[in-house]
């Protein structure tokens, strides 16, 4: 249950605060600033996050191939 709440939180990110939130995870685990455990359980929800941030550069590639063919159409 708790991990499909994660991934729902997740999802609702938009790209620049993954990306950020990435950001501070992996500062954390550099750092040291966190437990073994925590240090894996925020890199898990950093692993979500990657896969979150693709998807989303995935979306905006077609969306850009589509443009340009639309454009080489006209």
């Amino acid at each position: 249950m708790a991990e499909n709440q994660q991934k729902n939180d997740i999802g609702k990110l938009s790209f620049e605060s993954a990306i950020k939130e990435l950001t501070d995870i992996v500062g954390k685990i550099e750092q040291g600033e966190i437990s073994l455990q925590d240090s894996l359980s925020q890199y898990e929800r950093g692993m979500a996050l990657i896969k979150h941030c693709r998807a989303i550069l995935q979306k905006a590639e077609k969306r850009i191939e589509k443009i340009t063919r639309e454009e080489n159409t006209e």
